[in-house]
C-alpha cells in the first residue's frame, strides 16, 4: 500500500496518530507536500532505493527505522 503525506494528515485529523514513510531520495517531495497542506508531517526516511531489495534486506532496514518510528509516534 501506498500512501501520501496527505493521507497522513486525514488521519491525523481523525485522532490516528501517523508517521509517513519514505526513502530519502523523496525528502523534498515530504517538504513540498507537508508545506503545500499546511501540515507537519511527521516523518522517517530510510536509504534509497528500495525496489530491488531482499526481504532480510528490508526487514534489516524496517529494524533500522524502528526507534525513529517510535520516537515519531510519542512526538
Amino acid at each position: 500500500m501506498s500512501c501520501s503525506v496527505h493521507d497522513i494528515s486525514d488521519i491525523e485529523r481523525r485522532g490516528v496518530p501517523g508517521v509517513f514513510v519514505s526513502t530519502v531520495h523523496f525528502a523534498d517531495a515530504v517538504t513540498a507536500q507537508s508545506e503545500s497542506l499546511g501540515f507537519d508531517a511527521a516523518s522517517v526516511l530510510t536509504s534509497h532505493p528500495i525496489q530491488d531489495r531482499t526481504d532480510d534486506e528490508m526487514t534489516a532496514l524496517a529494524d533500522a527505522a524502528f526507534d525513529d518510528l517510535v520516537r515519531a509516534l510519542e512526538a
